[in-house]
């Protein structure tokens, strides 16, 4: 059976991106990047609502030449793994292994991970408060970057409460610390 995971870089007042939508200040260096790569490399499918794909699509044609190791292997992490995009205003997907769909069906991710045993990861915070209402969500991976952005798109969603586990740790030299834990529910 496949885990449904959350991952997300956040401020450590916990925003994914600012007031105005940027997310500049979580590019990860190349050490967090790698340790990145090495937890998504086990994920046979992304779910990203519609901005999320837009920002991560760029890794379907992103150049090899001249990209750090970590870029050149996320770029193929991501392009081996199937996408399923969330959206009632997107017209087409861009990118090989993508299907769209226009409602998130919690029941037919239940049923997804089920019968997989590649893991699943949910991107962007919309989404994820979704998956995480419905109670889907096994694990969350969350690297706290250092700085307060004071407002923005919150990485959690206010109106839900998680009893966690903590099951890893790790500080990198740049600041971030990457926590991981397990839904207890």
């Amino acid at each position: 059976m496949a885990k449904l995971i959350y991952s997300a870089i956040t401020s450590l007042d916990g925003y994914v991106a600012d007031e105005n939508g940027n997310f500049d200040w979580a590019a990860p260096d190349e050490e967090v990047h790698a340790f990145v790569n090495d937890l998504e490399r086990p994920v046979g499918t992304y779910l990203y609502g519609r901005r999320m794909y837009e920002t991560m699509r760029v890794w379907e044609s992103m150049p090899r030449d001249d990209q750090p190791d970590a870029v050149r292997d996320f770029a193929e992490i991501w392009r081996a793994a199937d996408k399923i995009i969330y959206s009632k205003t997107l017209e087409e997907v861009s990118s090989a292994r993508t299907r769209l769909e226009r409602d998130f069906d919690p029941d037919a991710v239940r049923a997804m991970k089920a019968v997989t045993d590649a893991d699943i990861s949910v991107g962007g915070p919309d989404l994820a408060a979704q998956a995480i209402a419905a109670d889907l969500v096994d694990e969350y991976h969350l690297f706290l970057t250092p700085v307060v952005v004071g407002g923005g798109t919150r990485s959690l969603p206010n109106d839900v409460r998680l009893q966690l586990e903590l099951l890893d740790e790790r500080r990198f030299d740049s600041g971030v610390v990457y926590l991981c834990y397990r839904s207890k529910s």
